[in-house]
């Protein structure tokens, strides 16, 4: 049986849009979106929430999630990566469960437009090719092959990947993707030999523009809350 671990990491810091996690969209704390969608894919045997901030560890305990990790003050600072984060987090939960989890999940917390099938594809992906891990992305609306230029030292701008032959045509450019850190899976070997976003066999699982914008400003807020109030 293989034994599934989903962590959502929401630090109490931002200096986008303050406290976003805890922003309410549609009537509910920003971050109790993804403990929904993970407890309503049916995947997991532990649901963790990590954080710095005991309101949003509060929010995670009354929405009933198995475990809550704090944080150290280290892995929570404006300069602090979310990679360390995810495996403190998954340290901590084998640690107080004493489960050996066969696949790692984690779910941002600001992506609250994902679905829940968003959750099960990327997890079968991973489960179905054996690769090292799954991250997700939608298809770019800009591609550094023919529209997306760079500015050079001495000021000038040029494509950021140039072919031997040039791209006339945006759809004959190899197809791209914007990472939208929506939902990343990782196989146990690979996480614990240490958790990378890009290994020589990433699987990608696509998802739809509609569901991949993220909360990082205001305008990502206001846009995100439009779309939610649409689909609710």
């Amino acid at each position: 049986m293989t034994r599934r671990l989903c962590s959502i990491c929401a630090r109490g810091g931002s200096k986008g849009v303050p406290n976003k996690n805890l922003v309410p969209i549609q009537g509910l704390p920003l971050i109790v979106h993804s403990i929904r969608q993970a407890r309503a894919s049916g995947l997991f045997d532990i649901l963790a929430v990590s954080s710095d901030d005991e309101a949003i560890l509060d929010v995670a305990r009354q929405e009933g999630v198995d475990l809550v990790v704090k944080r150290p003050a280290d892995l929570a600072g404006d300069e602090a990566g979310k990679l360390p984060a995810i495996r403190h987090c998954a340290e901590q939960a084998e640690a107080q469960s004493g489960v050996s989890f066969d696949v790692f999940v984690d779910l941002d917390a600001t992506s609250p437009l994902r679905a829940v099938e968003d959750i099960k594809g990327a997890v079968a992906l991973l489960e179905a090719t054996g690769c090292s891990n799954v991250i997700t992305g939608a298809a770019s609306r800009r591609s550094p092959y023919f529209n997306m230029v760079e500015r050079r030292a001495d000021g000038s701008v040029g494509l950021s990947k140039v072919l031997d032959s040039p791209v006339l045509r945006r759809q004959d450019a190899p197809q791209c993707f914007d990472m939208n850190a929506s939902v990343y899976v990782w196989a146990r070997d690979a996480f614990w030999l240490g958790p990378k976003v890009f290994y020589d066999d990433t699987g990608l699982y696509e998802m739809p523009e509609a569901r991949s914008l993220d909360i990082d400003t205001p305008l990502d807020l206001n846009i995100v809350t439009y779309l939610m109030s649409r689909k609710h």
